[in-house]
Order: structure tokens, then sequence, then C-alpha cells
């Protein structure tokens, strides 16, 4: 069999050295091709091993679980049993009812009712509802078209302006207040009508008299922070305790996510207890009456501000306290309203009224009797100062009587040389001028009396008629209702009673009277004073002859005392406040009234203002008629 060529070609032959021809090293043959290794067969899975491996894992997580299981069964089941019951527990609070405030009759001056207040939460009211009056409309119902819905069906529901409520509506808030007090059938019609607005319980403040004693009784509204109602003006402050009670608490299961409480799950409760009722001792229709006699007269002759109080002459209540400005109740914030009270927070310079301090000393002191007769010139010096009548006279006679009916200064001032300082301030202290009478109001003002150690000869030349020294309205009765209760001052209440729950009267405990003259010079007091309003021709004609009453004999005192002009920080010669305090029937009294103008311009006398309201009180009090003649004593003597 013949070779193939390349079986028989032999190979080049190499050049000494074992090179080529050429000179090149030959190439080296290539390897011969590597069989590849043999793989041992793969063998079949144990499924033995894979069932142990099972085991295990299984036996780990089952012990794992076992372990949770006793921490949360055994160890930590206490904890995590209290932190689920927190979890579906509220604690709500159950606010106790407030107090009504009533006059002396049990006429409500103010009360609660129940109320609701309407809210939402805008971000999540959507236009998803079948709005009859938006379906119509083209394109698809927006948010926006929900909420003005919304608005107008509750402006209609409560008969308010839609505006706000809308505008409450498109805020981006979580939380609006789109109507704070709402009856609650209203409420339940506005709910019915639109699911999205949610309802709270909260309580409304109602003063069905008005602005009627606003100024005493004062004002109350919910609080948000405390969530029930807290006064903030007057006895519905000052009184706030007695009127709030005490709030009840209940622990209760609430549904997930919800405050919606699930039925017989209330776990402890513990009741509210109401507030106190407060009983006053103002007579409302008497405070009616005394109000806008005081608004009229004020009005009539032009004084910026006035004041009245009326106490009973024995016992110091406060039948009556009228200023003439005042505030509604239910809206305390409206512009131009007076939130204050005057007649216990505003002193003044009484001016004569004042008088009756330094006769009062001397008659109890015995240094002068009332028909004595005093030299009395046109004017007196008191140290560094020249003091005269409030009209022009020489050389003139009158009785005590007179001086006091007649309101010289100069004799007055006579007088209270006769008196001395010691024996002056002393009476001033047993009336009650300089400290606060202790009234249940707030912000009373103890008006003020220079202290004794720092008065100087001026001092005591101004003091006995009235000047230097300040007090309110309510000291200026108080001082005159000392003199009615022969000796005895009763400082002036206005809460009679409190009455619980349970419907107990507590009648609260009458001050003591304090003792600031003998009866006798009591009752020769109210003598004396009822020449100030005799009527007579030339110099016995007293002062206060308008506040005389056909059939009720009246003891008073009229008063105008400069007021200081804030230019020069002397006392002016146009501004004045105008006083009047007195009593009636001047025998046995009944009523003190005091009165105060601030700054009439022509000066008018409040006499006529004391007339009116008496005569008032004395058909209100069903006051018997005096037949006996009107008192008449000389006042100024040839």
């Amino acid at each position: 069999m013949p070779r193939s060529a390349a079986t028989l070609s032999r190979p080049p032959a190499r050049a000494p050295g074992g090179r080529a021809p050429g000179g090149r090293r030959p190439a080296p043959p290539p390897p011969p091709p590597r069989r590849p290794a043999r793989r041992p067969a793969a063998r079949p899975p144990d499924p033995r091993r894979r069932l142990r491996i099972g085991r295990v894992l299984l036996v780990a997580v089952l012990l794992l679980c076992t372990l949770k299981l006793v921490e949360v069964q055994g160890i930590r089941a206490g904890d995590l049993s209290a932190d689920a019951a927190r979890q579906r527990t509220t604690r709500q609070v159950v606010p106790a009812e407030r107090g009504s405030i009533l006059d002396r009759y049990g006429t409500p001056l103010a009360f609660s009712v129940e109320a609701k207040a309407l809210v939402a939460n805008p971000r999540r009211i959507t236009a998803d509802w079948n709005e009859p009056a938006v379906r119509s409309q083209p394109g698809s119902p927006t948010a926006d078209q929900r909420k003005s819905a919304i608005a107008l069906g509750m402006g209609r529901i409560l008969g308010t302006d839609p505006g706000p409520i809308f505008q409450a509506l498109t805020s981006d808030r979580s939380y609006v207040v789109l109507a704070p007090l709402v009856d609650p059938g209203a409420a339940r019609q506005v709910r019915e009508a639109f699911p999205e607005i949610a309802e709270e319980d909260r309580e409304s403040r109602q003063y069905p008299a008005g602005d009627v004693a606003a100024t005493v009784v004062g004002s109350a509204a919910w609080n948000m922070d405390r969530q029930k109602i807290r006064g903030s003006i007057g006895l519905e402050s000052a009184l706030d305790t007695t009127l709030a009670g005490t709030d009840g608490f209940r622990v209760v299961d609430t549904a997930e996510g919800s405050d919606a409480v699930i039925p017989g799950t209330t776990r402890a409760e513990q009741p509210a207890q109401a507030g106190r009722d407060v009983v006053l001792s103002l007579d409302t229709d008497l405070q009616y009456a005394v109000e806008q006699r005081l608004r009229d007269y004020t009005a009539r002759v032009g004084a910026r501000t006035g004041s009245a109080v009326v106490l009973d002459a024995h016992t110091g209540q406060v039948l009556s306290m009228a200023n003439s400005g005042s505030f509604n109740p239910a809206a305390p914030g409206t512009p131009g309203s007076q939130l204050s009270n005057p007649s216990v927070t505003s002193p003044f310079e009484p001016g004569s009224v004042n008088k009756i301090v330094t006769m009062a000393a001397a008659v109890e002191a015995g240094v002068v009797r009332p028909e004595d007769v005093l030299t009395v010139p046109g004017s007196i010096r008191f140290a560094d100062r020249t003091i005269s009548d409030a009209w022009s006279h020489g050389t003139i006679h009158l009785t005590l009587n007179g001086v006091l009916g007649r309101s010289s200064n100069v004799g007055t001032l006579m007088t209270a040389q006769r008196v001395g300082p010691d024996r002056f301030a002393s009476m001033l202290e047993a009336l009650g001028i300089g400290t606060r009478t202790g009234i249940e109001l707030p912000g009373e003002s103890p008006g003020s009396v220079p202290a004794r150690e720092d008065w100087s000869g001026s001092t005591f030349g101004n003091l006995p008629i009235g000047q230097g020294l300040s007090m309110t309205t309510l000291q200026m009765a108080s001082m005159y209702q000392a003199v009615a209760n022969d000796g005895v001052r009763v400082p002036p209440r206005i809460v009679e009673a409190e009455v619980g729950a349970d419907g107990v009267r507590t009648p609260s405990p009458a001050p003591p009277g304090v003792r600031a003259m003998s009866p006798q010079t009591a009752h020769t007091m109210r003598d004396m004073l009822q020449s100030v309003t005799q009527d007579g021709h030339g110099g016995d004609r007293g002062t206060g002859p308008a506040a005389a009453m056909p059939g009720y004999p009246v003891a008073g005192k009229t008063g105008t005392a400069q007021q200081v002009d804030p230019g020069c920080g002397c006392y002016s010669q146009s501004n004045y406040w105008i006083t009047f305090a007195g009593m009636f029937p001047a025998q046995d009294p009944r009523y003190v009234v005091a009165l105060m103008l601030d700054r009439p311009p022509g000066g008018d006398s409040a006499a006529p203002l004391f007339h009116d309201i008496g005569a008032y009180l004395a058909q209100h009090g069903n006051v018997p008629v005096s037949t006996a003649p009107p008192r008449h004593v000389p006042l100024t003597l040839p």
C-alpha cells in the first residue's frame, strides 16, 4: 500500500548546532491532545439527610416560639395587658353644671343651658357626595363646591352668615370650630344634613336680664383649655370656684381609632358635683329702675359718667348698684362697652358729703350742739392757704344745723378745730374711709386717706371739707349707713346666700358691725341732715331741697369737689365731682342712697336724682307715708 506524501516526507535537514537551514531554530512540535478526565457518576440525594436538617430547623423555630410565648404570657403578661387596656380605654371628663346667679327674689340673672359646638376637619371634606345642586352643574364637582354647600346649608339652619363658615372650611387646618354654641336641635339638623360635621358638648351661659346689673354680675364663657365655662368679669369671676363646681370623670372602652364609647364598658366613674347657685341681695326691678334713672339724668346734665348705690339701712346689703355705662354679658367685647364697675373700683374726692365726719365727731365729743351759733367769717386761714365758702358773704351767724344745711366750708373748719385732728382721724377710720369694705366684688378700691403722721397744717384744712381724700360710691353709702343704723356700720355685702344641688339654702354670714358713733349721735345727725333738704326763704334754705319727697322726710348731704387739673397739678375751676348721699324716712331709715356724677358741665346737683330714685323706692318698698309736718329749723340767725 503506497504511503502518502506526508508520511513519506522527511524532516528538513538541520544545520550544525541544531538550527534549521537559514539559521533559525525549528518550532517545537505541538503537544499531543489531552483526553478529558472522566467524572465520577453523581450520587442521588439522601432524603434522610434533608429530613434531619428540616427537623432541626423546625425544633429551633418551635423553641423560639415557645420562649416568646413564655415571655408574652408569663414574664411580660402584666405590662402587655396594661398597655392593651390603655389603648382601648379612655378617661372622659364629666363637666360639672355651672350654678346660677339669682336676685333676692329668685329671678335668674345668669344660668347655663346645654349647647353644642359644630366642628369639622376641612382636609377630609371631599367632593364625593350626592348634592343635586352641584350634580346639575357642568363638569365634575369639587371639594370647594361641597364646602360651599355646607356653609350655605348651615347658614340656613342656624340663621347665620355662611361667609365665615366657608372661610373656615377652606382653611388648611385639621380642626375648625364652625359654630361655638348651637342649640342641640339645630346641631342635630346640621349633622343629619352634612355628615362631615361633628359636634362637641358644651355649655352656654345665658343672661336673661341683658345689660341690667351686668357690671355687677359680670360675664362667663366657654374655655377651650379647661373644657368648661370660666368667669372673666364681675361676680362670675370672683365666685368662679363656687359657681363652677367639681368635674367628674368616667373611664370607658372606645372603638379603635375613634372616640365612640363601646356600650357597657364603663370601668370607673365619679359623678360631677354641680356648682352652687348664688343668691344676691340685688332686686332686679329696683336695679333696672335705678339704672334707667341714672342714665337718663347723667345724659340730661351732660355728665361723663355716674354711679349709684342703694343699701338696706339696717343690714348693709346692696339692693342696687348701678353705673351709667354697661355691656352685653353675652358679647362683652363689643366696642364701647364698660366692663368695669366704677361703684367699687373708681374712687373720687367726695366734697361736702364728707362733712358728716366732722359733725359726727363734734357731736360725739360734745364740743358743740346742733343749735349752737357760730360766727362765721367769709374765709378762714389754714396754714398756707385761705379757704372760703361757695358763696360770697361777710361775717354771718350760722347754727351748727346751718353750717351743715348750707354747707359752709368756713363753719365746718371752725368746728373741725374744736374736734382736733386725732378725733377727726378716729371718726374717719370708724366710718371705713380709706379701707376696703370687703364686698364680694372684684377690684374694690380702698380709696385713700393720708396717714395721720403725714398730715400738715393744710391737710387738716382739706380733709374736713372732703378734699385731699378719696372714696368709692359704695364707701360713701356705707358711711351714711352707719348714721342710718344708729351708729353701727355694717360692711356692705351683695351675696345673700348659696344654694346647693340638694336645694338647701345657706345664708352668707353677716359681717360684724362696727360701732362708729353712739345711737344718740346718729339720731342727732339724722336730724341735722334734714336741714340740707329743707326748703325755706333766704338763709334758711338748705343746699338740697330738690331731694325732698312729700310724705317722706329725707336726711342727706350734697357735695361738690374740684377735680385735679393734670396740666397744672392744681384744682380745676371747671371740672367737679358732684355727690349726694342720704336716707329716708329720716326718723327710722329703710334705704340709704349714694350718688356720684363725673364732670357735669353746669355743676348740676345730684339731689334731683336722689328724689327720682327715692320716689321709686318708696312706692316699690311700700314705705308708709309720714303724716308729721316737715321739719324746719333755723339755719341763719340775724
